[in-house]
């Protein structure tokens, strides 16, 4: 279980956390191999790429759209390396057994390499994939293994169109869905760090000191947007705790967000509300607690113990996590084929575990 759920005030008792995995790997298993209902996105150049889901995405053709399977596959697979051996992680073994072939995931990249698909999935799908591959090679086990060896063609892939893109990106990328560029360089330059990809590590530290370094007063208080899942205001602050040395942080944090309460209060930062849970729009301001409270957790681990402003950090990423966790029921297909990889980064810590900041050399 997570700092921030570790710390929800005495009244709130928190679900245990093998209930809470179970419930999630049970969702993922609902949707990896779930082909319908299906959002693609794809550009289609001539009749013959008027083909079906699994057609087109032999490996990540479930959970309704390309992002929403790879990160679903991720989630099998973070909660294999915890859960004990039981039916339901036959199942995710089996599953992904199934899909993660040498196969499959050739027809992937022949996915991207054809033309017109340059921008596909691009960032958000693109930063899931490098996640997947950083749990598989941070993972001492024969599945891992042989999953991560079947993705590897992919894995380069991906890799390279970070590579490609970023010298190109002459601004960031401000919002709180898909196409935030805050989110994606965080996770991208976790796996980089994992696998030493110093290269893309040494690209994606430089463009994001290039366009954050000098931030300040973001405006958290216009927070959430309607459809958010993602905060920029936080992600942003939770990628340049991985770029900047911890006093520089702590430095450029009061700048950034001066207003964090000093008293341990948690009501500065008020979780979303959803009205309409089977709205695929409006239930995206479930996954912003979930993801605002991972960040909060980021940005306090990377404070000393007694910087002032952690316990205010803390206690909003309690109240977000409650919230958060609540919402990921599986009641409707609008929030059930993405909340729990959500969740399940949450509770597992998987953004604390993220390798360190580190001085490059010249």
């Amino acid at each position: 279980m997570s700092a921030a759920s570790a710390a929800q005030p005495a009244a709130v008792e928190a679900e245990p956390a093998p209930r809470l995995e179970a419930r999630f790997m049970t969702m993922a298993l609902d949707c990896v191999q779930r082909e319908y209902p299906n959002k693609i996105g794809h550009v289609l150049n001539s009749d013959a790429d008027a083909q079906t889901p699994r057609q087109l995405h032999p490996a990540f053709y479930g959970c309704f759209d390309w992002h929403s399977s790879v990160h679903g596959h991720w989630l099998l697979v973070r909660l294999l390396r915890s859960m004990p051996d039981d039916a339901l992680t036959a199942a995710a073994t089996a599953a992904l057994d199934a899909n993660l072939t040498p196969e499959h995931i050739a027809g992937e990249v022949a996915y991207f390499e054809a033309e017109g698909r340059a921008a596909f999935e691009r960032p958000y799908g693109l930063a899931w994939l490098l996640q997947l591959s950083a749990e598989l090679h941070d993972w001492d086990d024969p599945r891992a293994r042989r999953w991560a060896q079947a993705l590897a063609p992919l894995e380069q892939v991906v890799a390279d169109r970070f590579s490609s893109w970023l010298p190109n990106l002459a601004y960031p990328i401000r919002i709180g869905t898909h196409n935030q560029s805050a989110f994606a360089l965080g996770l991208a330059l976790d796996w980089a760090r994992e696998t030493g990809d110093t290269g893309l590590e040494g690209l994606i530290v430089a463009k994001a000191l290039e366009f954050h370094a000098g931030d300040r007063n973001c405006p958290i208080g216009y927070e959430p947007s309607g459809e958010d899942f993602l905060s920029p205001c936080l992600m942003e602050a939770d990628l340049m705790r991985r770029v900047m040395a911890p006093a520089d942080y702590a430095e450029w944090l009061q700048g950034f967000l001066p207003d964090i309460p000093l008293d341990g209060s948690a009501d500065w930062l008020t979780p979303g509300i959803v009205l309409d849970a089977t709205d695929g729009k409006l239930v995206h301001l479930d996954g912003v607690n979930l993801s605002r409270a991972w960040a909060l957790e980021g940005i306090a681990s990377a404070l000393p113990d007694s910087d002032p402003r952690r316990a205010a950090l803390l206690a909003a990423a309690a109240v977000h996590t409650e919230v958060g966790t609540q919402s990921v029921n599986g009641e409707d297909y609008a929030g059930g084929h993405w909340l729990a990889s959500f969740a399940t980064y949450l509770v597992t810590g998987r953004g604390l575990e993220a390798p360190a900041w580190r001085e490059l050399p010249e």
